[in-house]
């Protein structure tokens, strides 16, 4: 199930004034951002996301490189780059009608992430920064000897001189971002050769904001944007992409049907019934459509009528471990916590990724349960969970409930302080590591983590 709520992240939304942006954020830390991005999570999409991902970041070097990739709740088709964590719109998702359209995204970031781009940058930027600090001493100095001569030219070339060399920095930088941009466009077709794929996704991206900034009639400044104009990018892209051997792959049709599940199920969470109809009306019989209906029906409709529609789904693909989740949660809607967690443990079972997401549902399907035996097998998959997904607060909020319904208060303290520390509520986090802190022996771990939480401060790198 889509969970739109988590907010982890204040952090720069790049310059992307068309697409695919390095953004600047200094920091690495989950934390450190974690008040201002919304957040998606999702078991499905992720493991789409990441299937994608995989060998791109194999033909860049970066596999063994621990990048992150986070889903943010935002119609706009945009993407971009902070620390280790690439970052991807939602909109991109459900604008995209192929697989290869994210795919060529993704090696475009991947593209600024293997060529230190963001580094690169904020050298950039210190240079710019002296620069211009440089030209405004000169300006004043020039300024106060107007003064002194009664020379008000002299006085006046000083204010050009300090003004100019603010506007010298500026478009200094934008010309260094736009070259880092052609670079990783460049780079990404570099991958997609590598990794056998077409860059023709690439280019259509890139055609359709040539459409929307011809539509839009907006007029732009090449000199004082952070990206290449999409003309020029499109024409740059061309020549590589036709000389690829690649040129006319196209996506496997499981791939693709997995593409157009992601799709409608976005549309059916975030954008409403309409959205679903304009996905489904291309091929309203497809699995995809009927996916898509179910999860309609579930979330706007009758429980029984949405069960019989995924109990179809499942019947189709019983190996999906989706079309069990599903299955799950209309039966937690219908309360039925027993039936949904024998729908999640499936889930569990059958899913490839391992994902904590799903096992965070099958913990909350066993609290719901209610005996004591339901509460410890909550507790075992919630621990499970978090040994998947270490920043998954809300799995630390519910294994909290499981410790303090066993009774066991200290572990119950400790896991409320990491929910806190997790969403970036540092106040409460420490004043739950403290309890904790008090009712556990000192030096064993449960007492070093809480101590590790108490000496956290934001400029910290994430524990």
């Amino acid at each position: 199930m889509i969970d739109r709520s988590t907010a982890i992240g204040r952090t720069a939304r790049g310059f992307a004034t068309l697409l695919l942006a390095a953004a600047v954020a200094v920091s690495t830390s989950v934390n450190a951002f974690a008040q201002g991005v919304p957040v998606v999570r999702d078991a499905e999409i992720e493991a789409l996301v990441r299937d994608y991902a995989r060998p791109i970041f194999k033909a860049a070097g970066l596999a063994n490189d621990g990048i992150d990739i986070v889903l943010v709740n935002d119609q706009s088709f945009n993407a971009f780059v902070t620390g280790r964590r690439l970052f991807i719109n939602t909109g991109a998702l459900v604008t995209a009608e192929t697989p290869n359209e994210i795919i060529g995204v993704i090696a475009h970031e991947a593209g600024h992430i293997a060529g230190g781009h963001q580094q690169k940058l904020r050298d950039q930027l210190d240079r710019a920064k002296t620069m211009a600090i440089i030209a405004t001493l000169l300006g004043a100095g020039a300024m106060v000897a107007g003064a002194t001569t009664n020379s008000r030219g002299l006085a006046g070339a000083g204010m050009g001189v300090a003004a100019g060399g603010g506007e010298m920095a500026q478009r200094s930088i934008l010309a260094y971002q736009r070259g880092e941009e052609i670079t990783a466009d460049r780079s990404a077709i570099t991958y997609l050769n590598a990794t056998g794929q077409s860059g023709m996704g690439m280019l259509k991206t890139f055609a359709r904001f040539q459409s929307a900034l011809s539509l839009s009639g907006t007029q732009l400044d090449p000199y004082r944007i952070s990206h290449p104009m999409p003309r020029e990018r499109i024409a740059n892209l061309e020549v590589l992409v036709k000389a690829s051997p690649y040129i006319d792959k196209v996506d496997p049709p499981a791939l693709q049907q997995r593409h157009d599940m992601m799709r409608i199920k976005i549309a059916a969470y975030m954008q409403g019934q309409a959205a679903v109809a304009r996905l489904m009306r291309k091929n309203p019989t497809s699995l995809a459509s009927r996916y898509g209906d179910a999860q309609q029906t579930y979330l706007y409709g009758n429980p029984s009528a949405a069960l019989a529609k995924t109990a179809a789904l499942i019947k189709e693909q019983p190996k999906n471990p989706y079309f069990q989740e599903l299955r799950g949660d209309i039966l937690m809607k219908a309360n039925r916590p027993k039936d949904a967690a024998d729908a999640y443990a499936k889930a569990v079972s059958l899913d490839p990724a391992r994902s904590g997401l799903l096992m965070v549902s099958l913990g909350q399907a066993l609290m719901a349960i209610g005996t004591p035996d339901s509460v410890k097998k909550a507790a075992t998959q919630l621990n499970n969970a978090i040994g998947r997904d270490k920043g998954n607060a809300e799995a630390y909020r519910y294994l909290a409930q499981a410790y303090g319904e066993l009774g066991q208060i200290p572990a119950a303290d400790l896991a409320t302080a990491e929910g806190h520390f997790y969403s970036a509520d540092y106040k409460n986090a420490k004043i739950f590591a403290m309890r904790a802190q008090q009712k556990l022996k000192r030096g064993e771990p449960g007492w070093l983590r809480a101590q590790d939480i108490i000496n956290y401060t934001p400029s910290n790198k994430l524990k």
